[in-house]
């Protein structure tokens, strides 16, 4: 019994031993709110891969059950976690993803859910053909008010036959509790009026619509919510949807993102005609669907456009191929273009803005079968330029013949970086050609190359030891993106 007794204490002692080793692991010394908010980065809706987390020891187990946020989430993918969910979210407003055909087929889950609808504070229902009739598809499921309902997103499946419904129309029960929603995004969803009188809305989303309609038709939303943070429209407009620009434009002065599918949307009597943008947001213009303009110059009015003096001045421009896109950057402020339409030299969208205070240009869409006039323009677009980065294309010969044979264009250049160019020692000899007639020509030097490869092997020594000897600072990486150039 005495040797029982031992070997009892014994392992208590060793126990207690591991558990105090544990505590003292910088892991666990975090306070536990924090170790818990560090699990919701795990998934930000899906609450399975927080889990494995609670299994590690005693102290995570304790930290994370006990952030409600943590369990907020409810989704038919995990339905068997479901009821845990419930139990540990507390009080806290729960974030709901129905997909209506999924629920059709398995009522079980809707059942558990029923009793606990007036604690959703975040709705997104999916897959369904009708908002008037979704009720039907999920009995019961409307039948209690969600007073704490802050965020709605409804995706119908086909677009209505009547967009903007009148006010007779009867309301369908999704819409009961859009008084208080900060966050409201609509996929092929009718507008019925009550949508118009929201005042408290930070983020909008209209998407998948493809009848025109006025602008004027929605400008009141924007007047009665001058908290909008985001906006995304995928509408389109029909020509000149502005009948009347207003006297005043809408002050937008916490818009953050701003992103329209419909070039009209932009043109001298559209969206930018009525609205006031402040400085930092991010204007972004996605072209995809057939029929509207695919080049920038042709649908941008005549300068100083809305878009250029937001802009003023550009200091940055990034560009890609699939889709095509131009990202410039100025004043805080970020302008996006994408177009479907890969063939399109570059340069045909720069010269709709003023270039001469650009610093950096990243590229990747650096145009096939270019000749040297057309380098031409593009770097004389750019005098002030300092940072030249092509990315993943073959390597641009014609670059190297331009500034060679015209050392005059971009005298401010400094630094040149390539990714995934397909560098050999003979274009590193023809680099080191080129800096060293520009650096004999004029006053500008190229102080820094960066060659990154991130697919193969990088170029041999002995050629970067020779470019050396020309540029004072060659950095060879094999890695998966350019470093900060800044």
């Amino acid at each position: 019994m005495q040797v029982d007794i031992l070997e009892k204490k014994a392992k208590d002692v060793l126990r207690q031993v591991r558990s105090l080793r544990n505590l003292i692991r910088p892991a666990n010394r975090l306070p536990p709110e924090v170790l818990a908010s560090c699990a919701g980065f795990v998934s930000d809706a899906d609450p399975r891969p927080i889990v494995p987390l609670t299994h590690v020891c005693r102290y995570w187990r304790e930290s994370i059950i006990s952030n409600p946020g943590n369990w907020k989430s409810i989704g038919i993918d995990w339905k068997k976690l479901v009821p845990l969910c419930l139990e540990r979210a507390g009080a806290v407003p729960l974030v709901v993803d129905i997909a209506v055909p999924d629920c059709k087929r398995d009522e079980t889950f809707l059942n558990s859910l029923l009793p606990h609808v007036p604690r959703i504070g975040s709705l997104r229902l999916t897959g369904y053909s009708s908002v008037e009739t979704v009720a039907d598809d999920l009995p019961g499921f409307f039948a209690s008010p969600m007073l704490r309902l802050t965020s709605l997103d409804l995706q119908q499946t086909t677009e209505p036959a009547q967009l903007f419904p009148s006010d007779h129309s009867p309301l369908p029960p999704p819409f009961l509790a859009v008084s208080k929603l900060k966050s409201l995004s609509l996929t092929q969803t009718p507008l019925y009026p009550i949508l118009f009188t929201i005042t408290s809305l930070v983020e909008l989303r209209l998407i998948g619509y493809t009848s025109p309609f006025h602008f004027d038709t929605f400008l009141g939303l924007l007047v009665s919510n001058p908290g909008l943070e985001l906006v995304a429209l995928d509408i389109q407009f029909v020509t000149d949807s502005v009948e009347t620009p207003p006297e005043r434009t809408v002050p937008l002065l916490r818009l953050q993102h701003l992103s329209i599918t419909c070039s009209k949307a932009i043109d001298s009597r559209g969206l930018l005609s009525c609205v006031s943008l402040p400085r930092g947001v991010h204007l972004e213009v996605e072209i995809t669907r057939a029929g509207q303009p695919l080049q920038l110059v042709s649908f941008l009015p005549s300068p100083p456009t809305p878009i250029q003096n937001l802009l003023a001045p550009i200091t940055i421009i990034k560009t890609q191929l699939t889709p095509q896109e131009l990202r410039l950057f100025g004043n805080g402020s970020v302008f996006t273009f994408r177009s479907p339409k890969t063939s399109l030299p570059v340069h045909s969208e720069l010269v709709s803005f003023p270039c001469s205070e650009v610093r950096v240009f990243h590229t990747n869409i650096y145009p096939y079968g270019y000749d040297d006039v057309g380098v031409s323009q593009v770097m004389a677009l750019l005098p002030a330029l300092e940072t030249l980065a092509i990315s993943k294309t073959p390597f641009p010969r014609g670059l190297l013949s331009v500034l060679t044979e015209e050392p005059v264009l971009c005298p401010a250049l400094r630094t040149i970086a390539f990714l995934d160019c397909d560098i050999d020692s003979s274009i590193i000899k023809e680099l080191g050609g080129a800096v060293t007639r520009r650096r004999n020509s004029t006053t500008a030097q190229l102080y820094r190359v960066v060659i990154v490869n991130s697919t193969g092997a990088p170029p041999d020594l002995a050629s970067i030891k020779q470019l050396r000897k020309t540029v004072p600072c060659v950095e060879v990486r094999v890695d998966d993106e350019l470093p900060d150039l800044g």
